[in-house]
């Protein structure tokens, strides 16, 4: 990516049509200001010290006086040695001549030389970096701080080129969850034997409108060769870890802008690794769809062929048949085969499905919610219980609200044709759901019979409550 002598985006051209999109002019001050930075100067000591680390060279003098490596660095910006303290002697310090004045920090090695955050192969590296960060940090502090008011972002072709097809996209076939109020029915409260068996009446409210956000997945990268941020278009500094990059989507910004970016990762299927234990909602942005592939290929496999296999959701397949059905949908994704002639026991798919809701990072339920359905669960009235569920449910990222109203409808499906609703199936169904955000045996086993319960409930009364 070259950079620009103009330091304005007055140069771009912006057009709502994908072919004659032209990408912004990146800002190239902060370029030349580490263009310009001083470059470093090791000042070596002229004779060799016994004392001397193994891991540092000839720029280590030993244990001598601030004050002498003062007059060791003066007048020569960008010199460098490194000292042993004299106060804490086995401590070393490193010794910096910037703006005029000596700059000493406490210097460490774990295999890497640090004195921050940053960890450089090289003492030389980590004051390069320095260098660069200290320049640039003085002559631009304003400009630094005010770099975020007038970002690109919605101009680049990540965000105006995707956002109308992905709108688009995930809002074919996706059912808005509705708002529901419980309330008996007093004409036939005497006909009604179970005080969980309620007459629903579906009230006018406003819906929820669901978009399908994903906060990007920031991790501190290294970029090779220049590199301008893609929320604000300037450049970033440094020499090592100059800023984030989404290891979802590959959005690379600074460290500050990060926290300015929206919630619009659209995640890239080259950078997602694998199916299983992969984030409900990355997984499904990446395959452009509103659910998971695993639910729906299992779901819909075992409606073919397994609805009436008895104990169904009780007895487990054969654990390394379901490994390999794990390792099919890592490798091939929605090609996967899982039909009959590959695997003739159902179990093993029903056994899969439960293993990919298992493993995921975050439940189905997630761990914000999971307090919200545990105490919806102890409300003793059933109208009041199922409305708190409901309220539950309408909070949930829409990926994982979408997951849940499938699962449900077929587990309803299923409990229908089987003629029973099969306590066990509750009590195996909701820890692979609903986990407490803490793991905490205690806490699990005191929860166990109230996640029985919500998904108990959210089976039976499937369809009002999504």
């Amino acid at each position: 990516m070259a950079a620009s002598s103009n330091s304005s985006l007055s140069g771009s051209s912006l057009s709502s049509d994908p072919e004659d999109y032209q990408p912004p002019i990146w800002k190239s001050y902060l370029y030349q200001l580490q263009q310009e930075s001083p470059r470093p100067k090791r000042i070596t000591c002229p004779q060799e010290m016994e004392s001397r680390p193994k891991y540092y060279g000839r720029e280590f003098h030993g244990r001598v006086s601030r004050e002498y490596a003062d007059e060791l660095l003066a007048g020569a910006e960008g010199a460098y040695l490194i000292r042993e303290s004299q106060r804490q002697p086995g401590t070393h310090t490193l010794a910096l001549r910037f703006g005029h004045q000596t700059l000493n920090y406490r210097l460490f090695y774990d295999g890497k030389h640090f004195v921050g955050e940053k960890r450089f192969e090289s003492v030389h590296d980590l004051v390069t970096d320095a260098l660069i960060t200290l320049y640039i940090e003085t002559k631009a502090a304003e400009y630094i701080a005010r770099m975020t008011t007038n970002p690109i972002y919605e101009h680049l072709g990540y965000t105006s080129l995707l956002k109308d097809k992905t709108v688009h996209r995930l809002s074919r076939g996706r059912t808005e969850p509705r708002r529901v109020t419980f309330q008996r029915d007093d004409r036939r409260a005497a006909e009604i034997a179970s005080p969980l068996v309620r007459r629903t009446v579906l009230k006018d409210a406003p819906e929820k409108q669901c978009s399908y956000e994903k906060i990007h997945n920031f991790k501190v990268h290294t970029f090779r060769g220049p590199h301008w941020c893609e929320y604000c278009a300037n450049f970033m500094w440094g020499l090592i870890a100059q800023g984030v990059r989404c290891s979802d989507c590959g959005l690379n910004v600074h460290k500050q802008c990060s926290k300015l970016v929206p919630s619009d990762c659209q995640p890239d299927l080259r950078r997602i690794k694998k199916v299983f234990s992969c984030d409900l909602t990355t997984l499904v942005k990446a395959h452009n769809a509103t659910r998971p592939m695993v639910v729906d290929m299992c779901i819909q496999e075992i409606e073919l062929r397994g609805m009436k296999s008895e104990g169904l959701y009780r007895v487990s397949g054969f654990s390394e048949h379901i490994e390999d059905v794990r390792l099919a949908f890592d490798r091939d994704g929605d090609k996967a085969d899982i039909s009959a002639s590959a695997y003739a026991d159902i179990n093993i798919i029903a056994g899969a499905l439960k293993l990919y809701l298992r493993d995921l990072p975050i439940p189905v339920i997630t761990f914000e919610l999971y307090t919200k359905f545990i105490q919806a669960a102890r409300i003793p009235n059933a109208d009041t219980r199922l409305e708190a569920i409901h309220e539950g449910l309408l909070q949930l990222p829409p990926a994982h609200y979408e997951t849940l109203r499938y699962l449900m409808a077929h587990l309803k499906r299923f409990c229908v044709l089987q003629g029973d609703h099969d306590a066990e199936t509750w009590d195996r169904l909701g820890p692979t759901l609903m986990q407490p955000p803490e793991m905490n045996a205690l806490t699990s086993l005191n929860d166990m019979r109230l996640q029985k319960l919500v998904v108990q409930l959210m089976i039976e009364h499937e369809d009002v409550l999504f």
